[in-house]
């Protein structure tokens, strides 16, 4: 277990950590207009909602230097892959600089490990670099040797993340996924901790076990965790 007292950021420094979330189904314009606001004033790294929203806040966020991210399939990862690819393909050109994808989890689960691939691999064609792309494995759903084989086809297919969890699952990340998946992919590969981080000593613990960006719905609370 990794503790948190063994890693400190300052608040400015957490907040490069932050993609700033916000996949509420019952979220207004004026939630996302917050969400714009709050990404500017602290300085996140980016902002996530789904692809459906990505043209609002890209507008909001023009110039700012703050990155869009649009998930992809989500939450479940279950519908088909071109439906993923095409969801990938819009979003980017909404204004998407980032993506994260939902592994289907079903598919790996039952070994068939090509199909995993296929689907990432056909994101990746819909979204070339310099996108982003990364690949939520839902790890509460897995087992360790599943997650290390998600990591690893993931990596292979041209991810540039891999990432813990949807938060709509059964759980979120824990410390020693964080770990285990940094174990697993290259160094050049980050890993993004998302799903039940809502205060400053759990994203910095996280970030000590090895995670290279945070996903957060609570990246205002994160903030003032630091700043206290």
């Amino acid at each position: 277990m990794v503790s948190e007292n063994s890693f400190k950021l300052t608040a400015a420094e957490m907040a490069r950590y932050i993609d700033h979330t916000l996949l509420k189904p019952e979220a207004t314009p004026s939630a996302f207009d917050k969400l714009c606001e709050e990404a500017v004033r602290y300085g996140f790294k980016a902002v996530c909602v789904n692809s459906g929203r990505v043209a609002y806040v890209a507008d909001k966020l023009r110039g700012t230097g703050i990155a869009v991210c649009s998930v992809v399939g989500f939450p479940l990862g279950a519908m088909h892959s071109r439906i993923k690819a095409f969801e990938a393909r819009k979003a980017v050109g909404f204004g998407a600089q980032e993506l994260d994808m939902v592994l289907n989890v079903g598919a790996l689960k039952a070994g068939d490990l090509n199909a995993v691939g296929d689907e990432i691999l056909a994101v990746r064609t819909e979204a070339r670099k310099p996108v982003m792309l990364k690949v939520i494995i839902e790890t509460c759903l897995l087992t360790d040797a599943e997650k290390v084989k998600a990591c690893e086809i993931a990596q292979k297919a041209g991810a540039d993340f891999v990432k813990t969890s949807t938060g709509f699952s059964t759980a979120g990340a824990t410390l020693e996924d964080v770990a285990l998946m940094r174990k697993t992919v290259d160094p050049a590969i980050g890993v993004k901790a998302s799903g039940g981080i809502k205060d400053y000593e759990t994203a910095a613990a996280m970030i000590a076990a090895g995670a290279t960006r945070i996903g957060a719905g609570a990246g205002v609370a994160i903030i003032e965790g630091a700043e206290s």
